[in-house]
C-alpha cells in the first residue's frame, strides 16, 4: 500500500529537522578532538572554508536531487538514469549500517544521561567504568534498544508530526545548553582561557595537508552528506523554499554546534590535562569529561545538562537515519509508515546487537584488527561515504550536468552560487574525495 509523500510544513521545519540531522555525536566529541589533533584554531579555519565550498556543494547537489524526483536515494538516482542507481543503493545501504551502531553509542548516552541525574556521576568518572560497562552482557544491550525504540517512534509519527516537532524543540534546547556550558566552564576553570586562545588562534605553522583531510573527513559527520539522508529531505522539501538559503542556515546551525562544542570541550580538557588529554578520542565523552565534571564546582549540575544536551544531539541524527532507510522501504516495497518503522527497528537491533557483543561476548573476534562497531564505522565513513560522494559529483558534474540541478536549485529563488556550485562540483569534489580515500586506503599518508 502507498501513501501520499509526506512534507515538512514550510522552510523553518526543513532547515531544522535538516540541522538536526546534521548535528550529532560527530559535533559534540568529534570536532573538538580533531580539531585539537589539528592545529586548534587552523583546523576551524580550514574546516569553515571547506563547510561554504565543499560540503555547500555536495549538499546543494542532493537536496536538489531529492526535490527534482521526490523520491529517497535508490528511487532518486533511479530517475535520473537507471545506470545511476548504484550510487542510490550505496547511499540507501549507509544509513542502514550506520543506523545499528550509531543507536549503540547512543545507548552509552542515554546510559550515562540517566546516571548523572541519578546521582551516579562519581562512579562514571572512575577509569574502570566505562570499560566495564560496555563488555558487560545485558545492561549495554537494554539501553541500545530502549534508545533506537525511542527514535522509532518519532519516526513512527511521521514528517511533520514527529520529526518536524522534535527538531523545533530539541535543537534550540541543545543550543542553549551548549551555550551555557561553554560559558561556565570558561568562566570556572582556572587554565581554561589558554584552552580559548589555542582554539580560536590560527598557528599557521600547524597547517599540513593532513589538516585539510582530516576537516574534509569531519565534513561527511557534520553535515550528513553522502548518505542519502539530504536526498530524502530534500524529497520532502516544498517547491517554493530555497534551498540555497536554507543550505546557509543548516551550515551556520552545524558549524556553531560543532563551533560552541569545542569551545565548551577544548578548554576544559585544556585546563584539566593539557592538550594530550584531547588524544582519547572516543573515550573523551565517556571518561574524560565525566572525571573534569566531578572536579569542576557544580560538576554534577553541568554533568546532567551535557549528557541530555548530547542525548538530544544523538536522537535528532538517529532519527535522520532511521528515516532515510523507512523511506527507502516505503518507495521500494510499498509499505506503509508503520510497518516500514517496525521492519527496520527489527533488522536494526539484530544488527546493532553485533557491535554491542563485540565488546563483550565476541571481544575476541575481529575484523581487519578492528572490533565490530568500528569496522561498521569506518566501512560507512571512511569507505563507503567518500564513493557515495564521489559517484554524486561525477554523475552531476559529467552525465546530467550541473544546470540540470541548476534549474531546481532556482526553482525557490534566484541561485546566487551556481558558478561556484559548477566549478566544485565538476573539480574540486571529486579531487578532494579521491584523496580521502587513497588515505583511507595507506596509498598515501597524512
Amino acid at each position: 500500500m502507498s501513501e501520499k509523500r509526506s512534507s515538512f510544513t514550510g522552510k523553518v521545519g526543513f532547515v531544522l529537522a535538516a540541522a538536526g540531522s546534521a548535528v550529532g555525536l560527530g559535533n559534540i566529541w568529534r570536532f573538538p578532538y580533531l580539531a585539537a589533533q589539528y592545529g586548534g584554531g587552523i583546523f576551524l579555519l580550514v574546516y569553515l572554508i571547506l563547510t561554504l565550498t565543499f560540503g555547500f556543494s555536495l549538499m546543494a547537489a542532493e537536496i536538489a536531487i531529492g526535490r527534482k524526483t521526490g523520491q529517497s536515494p535508490i528511487g532518486a538516482f533511479t530517475t535520473l538514469g537507471k545506470k545511476y542507481s548504484v550510487v542510490g543503493y550505496i547511499g540507501a545501504l549507509i544509513p542502514a549500517l550506520i543506523l545499528p551502531y550509531y543507536s549503540v553509542i547512543g545507548g552509552w548516552v542515554l546510559k550515562y544521561m540517566v546516571g548523572f541525574v541519578t546521582g551516579e556521576g562519581a562512579a562514571m568518572a572512575s577509569d574502570t567504568f566505562f570499560g566495564g560497562y560496555i563488555s558487560s552482557r545485558s545492561e549495554p544491550v537494554a539501553w541500545f534498544v530502549v534508545f533506537i525504540t525511542i527514535t522509532a517512534f518519532i519516526v513512527i509519527l511521521g514528517v511533520d508530526k514527529g520529526i518536524e516537532k522534535v527538531s523545533k524543540v530539541m535543537m534550540p534546547l541543545l543550543i542553549a545548553l551548549i551555550i551555557f556550558i561553554a560559558v561556565y566552564t570558561i568562566c570556572t576553570m582556572d587554565g581554561a582561557v589558554e584552552g580559548v586562545k589555542y582554539y580560536l588562534l590560527p598557528d599557521f605553522s600547524k597547517f599540513s595537508f593532513k589538516t585539510v583531510v582530516a576537516a574534509m573527513g569531519q565534513l561527511f559527520y557534520s553535515l550528513s552528506i553522502a548518505m542519502g539522508i539530504m536526498i530524502t529531505f530534500g524529497s520532502y522539501m516544498k517547491k517554493d523554499i530555497s534551498i540555497e538559503k536554507s543550505i546557509h542556515q543548516i551550515e551556520i546551525f552545524d558549524t556553531g554546534v560543532a563551533f560552541l562544542a569545542g569551545l565548551m570541550i577544548i578548554p576544559a580538557v585544556y585546563a584539566f590535562s593539557g592538550i594530550e588529554g584531547m588524544n582519547s578520542g572516543p573515550g573523551l565523552m565517556f571518561i574524560t569529561l565525566p572525571k573534569i565534571f566531578e572536579t569542576m564546582p557544580g560538576g554534577g549540575v553541568i554533568g546532567v545538562v551535557f549528557f541530555i544536551m548530547v542525548f538530544f544531539a544523538a536522537l535528532t541524527s538517529s532519527i535522520s537515519l532511521m528515516e532515510t532507510v523507512v523511506s527507502v522501504f516505503q518507495d521500494r516495497f510499498k509499505m506503509d509508515r508503520i510497518k516500514a518503522t517496525l521492519t527496520v527497528l527489527v533488522v536494526s537491533v539484530v544488527l546493532g546487537l553485533i557491535s554491542v557483543f563485540g565488546y563483550s561476548i565476541w571481544s575476541d573476534f575481529t575484523l581487519f584488527k578492528m572490533q565490530m562497531l568500528d569496522f561498521f564505522d569506518f566501512l560507512t565513513n571512511s569507505l563507503m561515504m567518500p564513493i557515495c560522494a564521489l559517484g554524486t559529483s561525477l554523475i552531476v558534474g559529467y552525465f546530467i550536468k550541473p544546470k540540470t540541478l541548476i534549474e531546481e536549485l532556482e526553482i525557490g529563488g534566484k541561485f546566487k552560487s551556481k558558478h561556484l556550485f559548477t566549478v566544485m562540483i565538476k573539480f574540486i569534489v571529486p579531487i578532494c574525495i579521491v584523496l580521502i580515500l587513497l588515505s583511507s586506503f595507506g596509498v598515501i599518508k597524512i
